[in-house]
């Protein structure tokens, strides 16, 4: 068993077809097929099932799908780390952004990345929280964004803000249309759109509502952010989002939005990481700037409804990295 037979496999599973990631390998689809065989017989285990559909992986191959991403990502830091030698940021960084962070954060970020070190390769990958969590998890990212504000099992987690979350859309019961906030007793019962139940938003929702003594009425999981908003704006069901949610909603199509109060509903946000692989100088300046531009968008104000957490943070950040800070 080599890495390229790793990645061959992870290609696979990936696209979902034998055909597709032999086109997207360049590599022979028989010679393909060969390589796999050679590794199921290595492994003693069958990790796909083939069928006209496609492939999928076994419950061995998914194992296998997870640490192989594991292991070329590792790889491929080894290589960032060898050349970081000459203590130049360059390589690719992939970055996990939960889509309300991605619809604000997104967009400069790339253009001070391109701007400021133009050696590094920005990947970013926008999905609900649960995803991104996986992602960062599984080694196929070297950074995220996650509302967390404390470290977990092989996760260092920095603090960056806190958010106030918004009802979106008009509750109605007893919340007059012109009413500048929503009490959060309010959605009691009423008809509303989350996240599914992997999301930390629908977890913090549960337990808020739990603890009211109030009921929680999803009456659909949907983990899109266009599509939440949109049942918001029909008048369909309410949603509880952040502010950054509407950010590139034109005005005409946004809902109705109020923050929530009696309690008032914040939740942190965390720039993490894994902390059992050392972080190359790539990744500690796209941690560095993704700071700067978090203080820069709140004193703005356009960045709506967070406070920054411990403003004394950015000045420990390159004693936690062990990176020395840098100035372009």
């Amino acid at each position: 068993m080599d890495t390229r037979q790793l990645k061959y496999f992870v290609t696979i599973v990936e696209c979902g077809s034998m055909g597709k990631a032999a086109e997207k390998l360049y590599v022979a689809q028989p010679s393909l097929s060969q390589q796999m065989g050679r590794l199921e017989k290595e492994l003693g285990t069958s990790l796909l099932l083939r069928s006209r559909r496609g492939v999928t992986p076994t419950a061995a191959g998914q194992a296998l799908y997870k640490h192989s991403c594991a292991i070329l990502r590792q790889m491929e830091q080894l290589k960032l780390q060898v050349n970081d030698s000459a203590n130049a940021e360059s390589g690719t960084v992939a970055v996990g952004l939960p889509s309300t962070i991605a619809a604000v954060l997104a967009m400069p970020l790339v253009e001070r990345i391109q701007q400021r070190y133009p050696g590094i390769h920005l990947q970013l990958i926008e999905s609900m929280s649960g995803a991104i969590t996986e992602m960062l998890a599984s080694a196929r990212l070297d950074l995220a964004i996650l509302f967390c504000a404390h470290d977990t099992l092989g996760m260092t987690a920095w603090p960056l803000l806190e958010e106030q979350l918004y009802v979106m859309g008009e509750p109605g019961n007893g919340v007059s249309a012109d009413s500048p906030v929503c009490p959060l007793s309010a959605l009691n019962g009423i008809r509303m759109v989350a996240p599914g139940a992997s999301s930390g938003l629908r977890l913090l929702l549960e337990r808020m509502f739990a603890r009211e003594n109030l009921e929680l009425n999803i009456v659909a999981d949907i983990d899109s952010l266009p599509t939440l908003l949109s049942m918001a704006e029909s008048g369909r069901a309410c949603t509880v989002l952040p502010a950054s949610a509407l950010t590139q909603r034109e005005a005409a199509h946004r809902p109705k939005m109020r923050p929530l109060v009696a309690p008032e509903i914040r939740r942190p946000a965390s720039v993490c990481w894994s902390s059992t692989t050392k972080m190359n100088s790539a990744t500690a300046a796209v941690c560095r700037v993704i700071a700067e531009l978090v203080d820069d968008l709140a004193a703005s104000g356009a960045w709506k409804g967070i406070s920054l957490l411990n403003n004394q943070w950015r000045r420990t950040l390159a004693d936690v990295l062990r990176v020395p800070e840098r100035h372009a």
